[in-house]
């Protein structure tokens, strides 16, 4: 069927609306990348911080965070950060398919909290249904009441189960707006990270002293989960908008082709329609005998 010039206008208009709402979406999509990629880098003097403080329990009571031990099977659980929108290519089957593949080593079945409805879906399909949903945050301001009751629950199911280990994936964000899916066994805390700790150069020439050893070390490794699940849900944002921008960069190119085939083709059509309607004044004019 050919197309006419009132068809082809319609087409055009539509395609110009829908570069509109692309390149709204992908002015969104770079900002929130911006904002989420300075709130990980603002953490770094706080995580500076909490290490510092650390380093000075473990000097003190350098087996103080071992795991408790348990004649049961430690309890395995997850949380895996995915995305509530779509428009984002292979991202949370990405990360979902690398952490089922992580937690098929650990022993037992693993409870597992999504954050995200997309990665949820992803991960039930899978045959790894989560024990819990959590809707992702629409700004960095709104990361910490998440962290903080992501914190709340994963401690609750702790105490239900005794010795736990606690992992945590996300996707990382990687120049060019691309990224890589990571995990983190954020439990039961590793003895070499505190080795390495307790051997981190103090500042200063005067060392510190700890007041309530114990009281404090479970103050900072509280800060340092926060630290890990901020961190973690802050590159999972960073990294769906990168996707959602690489997503909307290809939309905007296959819009402009299109633009330029409809223009194209809207041109030839009316170029052909004032062609006929020259031949046939021609033609008029001849019938009619031409000039005299």
């Amino acid at each position: 069927m050919s197309e006419t010039p009132e068809t082809l206008r319609r087409k055009i208009g539509s395609a110009g609306d829908l570069q509109s709402v692309v390149r709204s979406m992908k002015a969104l999509a770079a900002a929130s990348v911006g904002q989420y990629e300075d709130s990980v880098h603002a953490l770094g003097d706080y995580t500076r911080t909490v290490e510092l403080g650390l380093s000075a329990c473990f000097r003190l009571q350098p087996s103080a965070a071992e795991p408790i031990r348990s004649d049961k099977p430690p309890a395995v659980s997850a949380i895996v950060f995915g995305s509530d929108q779509g428009l984002v290519g292979q991202f949370n089957d990405i990360i979902a398919d690398y952490a089922i593949k992580a937690l098929t080593a650990e022993p037992g079945k693993a409870q597992v909290w999504a954050v995200g409805e997309r990665v949820h879906a992803r991960l039930t399909d899978a045959g790894v249904p989560p024990i819990g949903l959590f809707a992702l945050p629409n700004s960095v301001e709104a990361i910490a009441p998440l962290v903080g009751q992501l914190q709340i629950e994963s401690e609750q199911q702790r105490a239900a189960s005794g010795a736990t280990t606690l992992w945590l994936f996300h996707n990382r964000p990687l120049p060019g707006a691309q990224y890589q899916p990571v995990g983190q066994r954020l439990l039961p805390l590793d003895a070499q990270w505190q080795r390495d700790l307790a051997k981190m150069p103090w500042p200063t020439d005067n060392l510190p002293q700890v007041i309530g050893t114990g009281t404090t070390l479970r103050a900072l490794v509280r800060e340092y989960l926060f630290i890990s699940l901020f961190r973690a849900c802050a590159e999972s944002l960073a990294s769906e908008n990168a996707s959602r921008l690489a997503a909307m960069q290809r939309a905007e190119k296959n819009i402009n082709d299109l633009l330029t085939s409809l223009h194209s083709e809207f041109n030839q059509l009316r170029q052909t329609g004032i062609d006929e309607e020259l031949e046939d004044v021609i033609s008029g004019f001849e019938a009619l005998g031409g000039v005299n």
